[in-house]
């Protein structure tokens, strides 16, 4: 499983011009899955998002997860994260996992993270053709892959 997680004064995702989902502060997570993702990199993938310390604490440093901000997740799925771009100028998306192994990934993805979260999550709609409108904070974004944990 890959994300890129963006900390975010606001975003949203619209789709066909109605709002899915909005928030202020908090995170904005694209979530892309491959065939031989577990429930392990889902459960690992969640956890490390939840309480990774990038909001500033009273003295300016990031030290702050969002949940100790009370700040909000939308989880928005997207798998062209898991793009080859080795050969030629389009990319491949094999590796990405098809929408049968995909979408209950991504389900429970959602599930652990509104757990470990303590509250709702945001989300897209699988294979909906979106908008996702953010207000980058910092800018912060932060790529991670959970069978390289770097």
């Amino acid at each position: 499983m890959r994300a890129t997680i963006q900390r975010v004064s606001e975003a949203s995702v619209s789709i066909e011009g109605n709002i899915k989902s909005a928030i202020k502060k908090g995170l904005l997570v694209l979530a892309g899955f491959e065939e031989g993702d577990t429930n392990e990199d889902l459960e690992w993938m969640s956890n490390k998002i939840v309480n990774l310390r990038i909001f500033s604490d009273e003295n300016g440093h990031m030290n702050l997860s969002v949940k100790e901000v009370g700040g909000d997740v939308i989880i928005v799925s997207q798998f062209t994260l898991h793009a080859m771009t080795k050969k030629g100028n389009r990319p491949s998306f094999i590796r990405a996992a098809k929408p049968d192994i995909a979408i209950p990934l991504y389900e429970n993805f959602v599930k652990l993270t509104e757990r470990d979260l303590g509250k709702p999550v945001g989300t897209g709609e699988f294979g909906a053709d979106m908008i996702v409108a953010l207000l980058n904070d910092g800018p912060v974004t932060i790529n991670i892959d959970s069978k390289n944990k770097e």
